[in-house]
């Protein structure tokens, strides 16, 4: 049996950006349970030419609407960038998530050679459907997903590989 476009994004879009809640509810307890001003570990990098938590998190939720949107045929909702705290970064997260359930199969089943152009910068991408969500949407939340869980990790937050993988 084939896996199709819907499948293979929204639910896993869904599911990566509810394990990242988890994570961020983790690195909130830590911070109150060991007194850290949350704003140091949202501020956290790994290394200095990297993005903050924060962006991490922003970038994560962007590429799953941006995912979905694009797939669909629809131009993605914009956000403003502006959380600066755990609570406004799992809003950010539940306001992604409630987005994505708004799709449905028939949206997105069909897309793997829709014609999706991307500007970026001063460069513009254009990807057929299929393309895009395995070599660019899917590697980009993993990575920033990830990114978010290595920097609460090496700041002290107690996760581990189960709180990025979530329940099977």
């Amino acid at each position: 049996m084939a896996i199709s476009m819907y499948q293979a994004s929204v639910p896993t879009f869904i599911r990566m950006l509810n394990n990242l809640t988890g994570v961020l509810a983790k690195g909130a307890s830590h911070a109150e349970a060991r007194k850290i001003d949350p704003a140091v570990l949202v501020n956290s990098r790994l290394f200095p030419d990297m993005f903050p938590l924060t962006r991490q998190v922003q970038i994560a939720t962007d590429n799953a609407k941006g995912g979905a949107a694009r797939l669909a045929g629809l131009e993605p909702p914009k956000y403003e960038d502006n959380e600066s705290s755990f609570p406004e970064l799992i809003a950010r997260i539940d306001k992604t998530v409630a987005y994505l359930k708004t799709f449905k199969p028939e949206q997105i089943d069909g897309s793997e050679e829709r014609t999706i152009t991307l500007k970026l910068g001063k460069e513009t991408l254009t990807f057929q459907g299929m393309p895009y969500l395995l070599n660019l949407v899917l590697p980009n939340i993993y990575f920033h997903s990830v990114t978010a869980y290595n920097i609460l990790r090496h700041n002290g937050v107690d996760v581990g590989k189960k709180d990025y993988l979530g329940k099977p």
